[in-house]
Parts: C-alpha cells; structure tokens; sequence
C-alpha cells in the first residue's frame, strides 16, 4: 500500500530473521488451547492457493503475480489493527525518511481510512499545509480530483519542491472545499525553545524523530544559560506531536529524572518485554515542569507524559490526549518491501496502559472558540486494539479531547507554572 504512513508508532527496528525464529517457537504463556504458533495452517494454506489460482485463471483481466501477492500481505495486515501495515519499498523508504526528518511534500500526518480516505492527524508545524489552514481531523477525500486510491493512498501528495498539488477536504460543520498546496522540501526541526518570562522557559516537541533527544538537550541548555543559570521552571508543549521514535522520548525522560521507571513495554515475544529506567541526572534540577498536551498528542508524546507524570516530575495540563498504547516494530524484508507491525502495549510507570483512554490532565483546558470536540481518538480508529482500561461499551471517539491551538494554552501552563508549591517531588522506583 504505497502511502505515507502515520507515524504515532513507537518504532523498534529489528531483525527479520530474529523475528521469525522467535514466532516459530511456543509461547510458554499461552494457554493449553491456544495453537502453538509453530503449527503451519495447511488447510487454510490450501484455500488461499486455490483461490490465487482461480484469480490468475479466471479473472477478467491478467495480473502479475507480483501485484497479487502484495495484495495478499497486505491482506494479512489489513483486520489487525490500523497501525499494522505493509509497506512496498517507496512507503519503506518513506518511512525511513520521516524517523530522520527530510522529504519533499507538503507536511502532513495522515491516517489512511476506509473509503478510501485520508484523515489528518496534524499538519507539521511551519509546513505547508499548516499554512494553508488545513487541520487536525480534516478528511482529504482526493488529490488533484482523483479519488484516493487504496493502492496509492498519500503518494501523491509527495513530489518535486515547487510543484503544486491540489486537496479536496472535508470538514465537520462545513462544505468540501479544495486547497491548492506548494511542495516543499520538508526539514523537520522537532524542537523549539523561548523564555516566556525571566526565569520560566518554553520547549516544544513537535515529534520524535532520530535526533530529537540531542536537540532537546541542547535547547535546554541554551535556556538555562539565558536564566543565568537559574532556570525556575519549563513548560513542555506536546500539543499535536503524533510519536515517532520511541527511544528520543525515553531519552528526554531519563533527562529530566533522577530514577524511576520510565515505561514498559509487553508483548507476547520475550523481546518485546522492555523496562526503561531513568539514570541519576536530572538537568533542571528538579525545577518545576507543566507538560502541555492536547487530543493530537499521541503515543511517544504520552510515554514521555505519562513518565514524567506518574514519577510526579511533572504536572500535565491541556486536554484528553489520543491514547495510543501500542508499538510497532518496524520489520525489512529482503526485496526493499517492509512490515510494520503491532507487536506489544507499552505501560507508564504506575503500570497503567492508556490505549484508547489517553491521558487525562491534572489541570483541563478548553478551547477558545466554540468548536466541536475533536471526536477523533484512537478508540475511533477502525478495527482498534482494544485498551485494557478501555470501557467496551464506550462510543467510538466519545472520549477524544479538544485540539488546543495557538498561545492561550501556553499562558495558562506558565500561570500553573509560577503558583506556589508548583515543585513536584520525585517518587523513589518502587518498579
């Protein structure tokens, strides 16, 4: 499925062959009637095969089997989870690209949903469809006229710098209407920093890419150094950062903790069975720190929230974030092609997993304006891997958050910030 893929996984790259000698052994922790996942289905095998023939023999039209087959693993991705996908080699190299930040497009994270549609997940800061005023939730329902095309899914939103690309859009409340959008060449800088007052800085993650955890403590320290050294206390804006890497939020974690868990991870191969603990060295200090999220934060953005909250580091305010709980790890195969794959549910410290329930600020915020609550949530997402605390009852998106835009929600975490006893102190590691 050549589309860009959304990146709210916490990647983990390992090796095909590790992978496939560890699925071909029992798992101890399976219960007596589960079937070993050694056995080899010959009977289904059996069906798929004929069904593949009858297609080459009697189809309207001859396909290679190349294409078929593709069709086929993408197939077995398909009814998992949405976060499970096959990648030919473009989409691979994609992905590749956006863990280091560089490409040629119009700086978008998109969800490819049935229909085919693709659903915004939030335009990359500074990016051209950020300009443009697209937003968190659009649903782009075809590019330059064409309907998406579950073959090609985003590709087409990828090109030279400098051409133009046309996007028809949907949005809640109003009419379809179309923008017209410049490529550019995408060079993603995940952080930013500012003093918003003498003593108080600011530090924006707007994703977690391969050299965010450096970039974090670099900008760190150039606030300290305009404090004077007395850096009093940071706002953390998370606000729309859909993941990425999960190794930078660890970093970053471990950067401002002195011990304690930092998240775990559990699934049903040993080596997906992970604890991360901090290192004594916390570079503010133990300066206060409000975190800032809203509905579009997501996945890495909650494992370095939930981290630094549960360790009570940190106080979180904003609103309901995504909830994704669950990592990918990111699979080569030998022909360029790849798998991403769904592999565990990663745990905050208190051994809480926020799939499809998010995480619920200590101090709400509101939006500004009178707009509808986001509904759009990993709970909303088709065939979504239910979440442990997740009520089964619950209507899809009922408990999405609010996306929280522009400088107001900064100003009330910096008021948070300068109340007295705003100093969190840090719990001993119990895990």
């Amino acid at each position: 499925m050549r589309f860009r893929p959304l990146i709210l996984a916490a990647a983990i790259t390992l090796a095909l062959p590790a992978m496939a000698q560890q699925a071909a052994a029992p798992n101890p922790a399976s219960g007596e009637n589960e079937r070993p996942s050694s056995h080899v289905p010959l009977e289904e095998i059996r069906y798929f095969v004929s069904i593949y023939n009858a297609i080459r023999e009697a189809y309207v039209e001859p396909v290679e089997d190349q294409k078929l087959m593709r069709s086929a693993l993408r197939g077995l991705l398909l009814d998992l989870d949405p976060h499970s996908v096959y990648f030919d080699a473009e989409a691979a190299k994609d992905f590749d690209e956006d863990t280091t930040g560089a490409y040629e497009g119009v700086g978008v994270e998109l969800q490819q949903q049935p229909g085919p549609l693709l659903k915004i997940i939030a335009p990359l800061e500074g990016g051209p469809a950020e300009r443009a005023g697209l937003r968190s939730g659009d649903i782009i329902t075809a590019i330059d006229g064409k309907p998406i095309n579950n073959e090609t899914g985003s590709t087409p939103l990828r090109g030279v710098a400098g051409s133009e690309v046309k996007v028809t859009v949907h949005r809640e409340g109003h009419e379809p209407f179309e923008v017209s959008l410049k490529r550019e060449r995408i060079q993603l800088q995940s952080v930013r920093s500012r003093m918003l007052a003498p003593g108080f800085g600011y530090l924006r993650i707007s994703r977690f890419q391969t050299d965010t955890g450096e970039a974090f403590g670099k900008a760190l320290a150039e606030l300290k150094t305009e404090a004077g050294g007395n850096l009093q206390g940071l706002v953390l804006d998370l606000r729309g950062n859909p993941g990425g890497l999960l190794g930078p939020a660890v970093k970053i974690a471990d950067d401002l903790l002195d011990q304690g868990l930092i998240v775990s991870t559990r699934g049903r191969m040993k080596s997906s069975d992970i604890r991360n603990h901090a290192k004594p060295g916390d570079l503010l200090a133990g300066a206060p720190i409000m975190v800032l999220v809203d509905a579009g934060s997501a996945s890495a953005s909650e494992v370095l929230a939930g981290a630094l909250r549960d360790n009570q580091r940190a106080r979180v305010i904003g609103s309901r974030t995504f909830g994704k709980g669950s990592v990918q790890s990111f699979l080569p195969l030998p022909n360029g092609d790849a798998v991403k794959l769904t592999t565990a549910r990663y745990y905050t410290p208190s051994g809480r997993s926020i799939q499809g329930v998010g995480i619920e600020p200590d101090v709400i915020l509101m939006p500004e304006s009178e707009t509808a609550r986001n509904r759009y949530n990993e709970a909303s997402l088709p065939r979504h891997l239910q979440g442990e605390d997740e009520p089964k009852t619950a209507m899809a998106g009922e408990n999405a958050g609010h996306v929280l835009p522009g400088d107001a929600p900064i100003q009330s975490a910096l008021a948070e910030l300068k109340k007295p006893g705003s100093v969190a102190q840090p719990i001993s590691d119990k895990n």
